[in-house]
């Protein structure tokens, strides 16, 4: 039998994560990963939620950390979720939420290595994470309300 701390260990347990659908002048912030799971995809901010945070203040840190804006929160676009297999080595539950632009502008980091704000359905002419079109068009569909 394994002990606790085993059994505790990624990739043993689904992981809670949050992006943000960040809309700006109706056009959608997406950002490419510099880094492992997804390096080289577009895909949206976001990161996993911390153990007793709420989801709303895990995504305001996520978004401040990764790209350096302010965002306000619309609703729930969407979840996705990542079992794992040959891209991921773990299993993530992404609860993807619709948001405006507030201030900042991105910025690249040690995550990110490239950003664009492009029309949310021009999304699926990129290399881009699952289930991000869908993600995109429910976000946009969202705040057009």
């Amino acid at each position: 039998m394994a002990a606790p701390a085993e059994l505790d260990a990624p990739p043993y347990r689904p992981q809670l994560a949050v992006s943000a659908a960040i809309f700006r002048d109706g056009r959608l912030l997406v950002v490419r990963r510099a880094r492992a799971p997804a390096k080289g995809w577009f895909s949206l901010p976001g990161g996993k939620v911390e153990y007793s945070e709420s989801l709303a203040a895990a995504l305001h840190r996520e978004v401040a950390e990764e790209t350096a804006l302010s965002i306000e929160i619309a609703a729930l676009a969407g979840w996705h979720e990542v079992l794992p297999g040959p891209q991921h080595a773990g299993h993530y539950l992404i609860m993807s939420f619709a948001a405006r632009w507030i201030g900042g502008e991105p910025r690249l980091n040690e995550e990110l290595d490239d950003f664009r704000w492009i029309a949310p359905d021009a999304v699926a002419g990129l290399r881009h994470t699952e289930g991000l079109p869908a993600i995109a068009a429910a976000a946009s569909a969202l705040l057009r309300r």
